[in-house]
């Protein structure tokens, strides 16, 4: 687990005087990075053939919940975080325009909720989700539409 060390400004003063360190575990910003990956329309599914055939499989037989880091990956060094994101993409989307769109709410979301800096944000189109395929059920930690807050 890579950590990361954040000074965050706080308007009381005993905040300048107290010592220690905040870690942000990787699962996290991957965690952050997908769901903002999910929030892109045209955006059908995380991960590469491999993981979504092993969610699928684990689904199937009833063990383990759906990961909500499925298709990130990231790397923390120095308040500063790389990100990888593999996706599938719906069918009539554009590709490029969602592989961009995908790549600028990333980085957005993860330095706007963590305050690290994003130096990079590789995306890979894994494949395309055709009319009428299912839909993958959600991470078990992410609300579904259904659920009421």
């Amino acid at each position: 687990m890579s950590e990361v060390l954040a000074e965050q400004p706080d308007p009381t003063p005993a905040a300048a005087v107290v010592k220690g360190r905040i870690t942000v575990a990787d699962e996290v910003v991957e965690k952050v990075a997908a769901l903002a990956a999910l929030e892109v329309p045209g955006v059908a599914d995380m991960g590469g053939d491999l993981a979504r055939a092993f969610e699928a499989v684990r689904d199937r037989i009833g063990i383990g919940s759906r990961r909500g880091t499925q298709g990130v990956s990231a790397e923390i060094q120095d308040r500063q975080v790389a990100i990888d994101v593999t996706f599938v993409v719906e069918y009539g989307h554009v590709v490029m325009e969602v592989a961009a769109e995908v790549k600028a709410n990333v980085a957005r979301s993860v330095s706007r909720m963590l305050g690290m800096r994003v130096t990079e944000v590789n995306v890979t189109v894994d494949d395309v989700r055709l009319p009428g395929e299912p839909r993958p059920a959600p991470p078990e930690d992410e609300p579904s539409a259904e659920d009421p807050l």
